[in-house]
Parts: structure tokens; C-alpha cells; sequence
């Protein structure tokens, strides 16, 4: 059973940042394709970044060229750096660890940390 555990969210200024960490226990994360998804009040959440254990990364167009994600093995940490943030980045961000190996699916949830992103 891996256990995820979100941390770096809370209130900034629009265009300040933020780093987002997800740290896991009970498995190795770079087996795992990593992603984190975000869910503002009232919205679906959505996928925001993700990461295959390959490090080829994609991004959802909103934040293109303002958000990165990262991975430490060796801390089994994965990150999502959020600069030039706005109001509308506001949400639940949720870290996500997805696995299929030979048809067995593996798919682990953080609790999720608050961002807020207002003056």
C-alpha cells in the first residue's frame, strides 16, 4: 500500500509561487507514473501535470510554461513548482501515483493541500 503526503499549499499573491511536494511511504514513486491533478470548488477535478518514470512529462494547457513537475528518487518525492500563479489556479491540488504493471492497476491519492491565490 503506498501512502502519499501532500505539503506546500497555502496563500499567495497573484504572480507569486509556490512548490508543491508529494512524498510516499510503502513503494518506490519511480515505478510509478506521477501526477498531480487539482479541483477548485464546484469544478471537476482536473489533471494538471504528470510524469512517467521515464521523466517525459505533459502539462495541461493552462499551465504551460508557468508550472513544472519534478521527481527526487532518492527522497521519493515528487514536485510541482507553480510560479506566475492566478486566481484561477485556486483549488485542491491532489499528488497521484498510477501503476499498470501486466494488467495488475495500482492508483494511490493524497489527501490534497489548499492553494489560494488572491490579494
Amino acid at each position: 500500500q503506498v501512502q502519499l503526503v501532500e505539503s506546500g499549499g497555502g496563500l499567495v499573491q497573484p504572480g507569486g509561487s509556490l512548490r508543491l511536494s508529494c512524498t510516499a511511504s510503502g513503494s518506490n514513486l519511480s515505478l510509478y507514473l506521477m501526477g498531480w491533478y487539482r479541483q477548485a470548488p464546484g469544478k471537476q477535478r482536473e489533471l494538471v501535470a504528470r510524469m512517467t518514470s521515464a521523466r517525459s512529462t505533459n502539462y495541461a494547457d493552462s499551465v504551460k510554461g508557468r508550472f513544472a513537475i519534478s521527481r527526487d528518487n532518492a527522497k521519493n518525492t515528487v514536485y510541482l513548482q507553480m510560479n506566475s500563479l492566478k486566481p484561477e489556479d485556486t483549488a485542491v491540488y491532489y499528488c497521484n501515483a498510477y501503476r499498470n504493471y501486466y494488467g495488475r492497476i495500482s492508483d494511490y491519492w493524497g489527501q490534497g493541500t489548499q492553494v489560494t491565490v488572491s490579494s
